[in-house]
C-alpha cells in the first residue's frame, strides 16, 4: 500500500484520539486501533516509516506507532 496513504489514514485516526484529555490514553487508543484494524503488512510499513522519522506523522501518531514495535525479548 502507498505509504503516503497510510500516513494520511494514521494521522486522521490520530486526529480523532488527540482530543482525548489524557495524552497517554490517546496514544494507547491510537496504537490499539492500528493493532485491531490494520492489516499486519500495513502496520509493518507504518512502523518502518515511523522509525525513519520522516516527519509526516504527527507526534502523537508517531509515538503510538512506535509502541507497536515488537519487543526483542531477552537476549
Amino acid at each position: 500500500m502507498d505509504i503516503h496513504h497510510l500516513v494520511k489514514m494514521a494521522n486522521e485516526i490520530g486526529g480523532f484520539f488527540a482530543s482525548t484529555p489524557d495524552h497517554e490514553e490517546g496514544v494507547n487508543s491510537i496504537a490499539q486501533h492500528l493493532k485491531n484494524f490494520w492489516d499486519p503488512r500495513m502496520r509493518r510499513q507504518i512502523i518502518e516509516y515511523a522509525g525513519r522519522d520522516d516527519g509526516d506523522l504527527t507526534p502523537i501518531v508517531r509515538e503510538a506507532v512506535l509502541r507497536l514495535v515488537p519487543s526483542q525479548g531477552p537476549a
